[in-house]
C-alpha cells in the first residue's frame, strides 16, 4: 500500500511563561492511500498540535524541535513558510479546522472565499469564472446548490456551513484531509450525514485520497475509521484496526476511554460506565517512565522510572505498554 503520509518521531509544544509544555513528544505516525485513519484521545492530549506539526503549520508559541512529516513524497519541513502555503496546504494537504463552522468570514460571500483560497495558490490564477464553475461542480457533488455561492455564512445552517468548509478545503483534491473535530456543534442527525460524506470523500468520490479524523469521541471515529491511533499525554499509546480496538484494547488507559463512553448498541447498553481517576499530567512537567502510571491499575515498578516503548506486537498492531513490551 502506498504511503500518503510518513511523520517520524516528531516532537514540539508551545513556549510558555511558566515553561515549554511538550504537547507531542516523539510520535510516528503512518498512512496509507485509500486509508480512514482515525486519531482518538482525550482534551488536551496533543491531538490538535500534532495535526499542526504534520502539516508544518508551525508559528509561534507553537515550536517544532525535531521529526519529519512527509507527505505523498513531500519532506515538509525541508519547505519555507511561503512553499508550505503555496505548493502544500490546499494541495496536498488541507484541514478542516476546529470550530470550523466560524472559520467563514463573515462579511463576505462564499463565492468571494473561494476565489481568496484559490488566488493564494496560484502565481497566475485562472478567470473568475472558471474558479466559480470549479466550485459550483465541487458544492454539487457535495449536496449543496450552487445558490450557497451566492450566500453570506450566516444564511447557512450549521451543517451547510461544515459543508462549504469541506467543499472550500477539497477544491484542489488535497491528497490528505485532515479533519479535526468535524462533528463538535452539530445535532445527531447531521453528524450521520457529515460522516457519510467524509466516508464517499475517500471511497466513493476520490475526491481526497486518505482522511485523518481527530476527535476526543472513539464512539464517532469507529463508524468511519479503518484504523484508529489513541493518544495521551503527547504520546502515542496504541494503533491498531479499528476492530481490534474496540474490542480488544491493551493498553490501560485505551480501556479506560472505552469503557467512558456511552454506546446505544443493544449489547452494550447495560455497561456500567466508569470514569479514568486522577487527571491528564502537567506537561511541563511529566512524570518520569510511563505518562499514565498515575492513573493507570495496572502501573509495575518499571512503569515508574522507564518509558515504554512503542512495540509492534501483531502485524500492524501497536502498543506503548510494559505490560506487553517486556515481552
Amino acid at each position: 500500500m502506498k504511503k500518503i503520509l510518513e511523520v517520524q518521531k516528531i516532537r514540539g509544544g508551545y513556549e510558555t511563561p511558566y515553561g515549554f509544555v511538550r504537547a507531542v513528544d516523539g510520535c510516528s505516525l503512518v498512512a496509507y492511500e485509500g486509508e480512514i485513519l482515525g486519531i482518538a484521545g482525550e482534551s488536551g492530549c496533543g491531538k490538535s498540535t500534532f495535526a499542526h506539526l504534520i502539516i508544518g503549520y508551525v508559528k509561534p508559541p507553537l515550536k517544532v524541535l525535531e521529526g519529519t512529516s512527509i507527505i505523498d513524497n513531500t519532506d515538509i519541513y525541508k519547505l519555507s513558510w511561503t512553499e508550505r502555503r503555496t505548493k502544500v496546504w490546499g494541495r496536498l494537504v488541507s484541514v478542516i479546522p476546529q470550530y470550523s463552522m466560524n472559520s467563514l468570514n463573515p462579511t463576505k460571500r462564499i463565492k468571494d472565499l473561494v476565489l481568496d483560497v484559490i488566488r493564494e495558490k496560484y502565481r497566475t490564477p485562472p478567470p473568475k469564472d472558471k474558479i466559480i464553475e470549479m466550485a459550483r461542480v465541487r458544492f454539487e457533488e457535495l449536496g449543496l446548490s450552487d445558490k450557497v455561492l451566492d450566500m453570506y455564512p450566516i444564511e447557512l445552517s450549521g451543517g451547510m456551513k461544515q459543508r462549504a468548509v469541506i467543499a472550500i478545503s477539497t477544491l484542489l483534491n488535497p491528497k490528505l484531509l485532515i479533519a479535526d473535530e468535524p462533528t463538535s456543534a452539530l445535532d445527531v442527525s447531521t453528524q450521520k450525514r457529515l460522516l457519510q460524506l467524509l466516508y464517499n470523500l475517500v471511497r466513493r468520490k476520490n475526491i481526497v485520497r486518505t482522511l485523518i479524523m481527530i476527535s476526543h469521541d472513539i464512539a464517532t471515529l469507529r463508524q468511519i475509521c479503518d484504523r484508529m491511533c489513541i493518544m495521551y499525554a503527547g504520546k502515542i499509546v496504541e494503533l491498531a484496526s479499528t476492530e481490534d480496538i474496540i474490542n480488544y484494547p491493551l493498553h490501560p488507559y485505551t480501556k479506560g476511554l472505552i469503557n467512558s463512553v456511552v454506546s446505544i448498541e443493544p449489547s452494550l447498553r447495560k455497561k456500567v460506565l466508569k470514569g479514568i481517576p486522577g487527571a491528564p499530567p502537567n506537561l511541563i512537567n511529566p512524570p518520569p517512565g510511563c505518562r499514565f502510571h498515575p492513573r493507570c491499575p495496572n502501573a509495575l515498578p518499571i512503569c515508574y522510572k522507564k518509558e515504554p516503548p512503542l512495540v509492534e506486537i501483531n502485524e500492524r498492531r501497536y502498543v506503548a505498554c510494559w505490560l506487553y513490551a517486556e515481552t
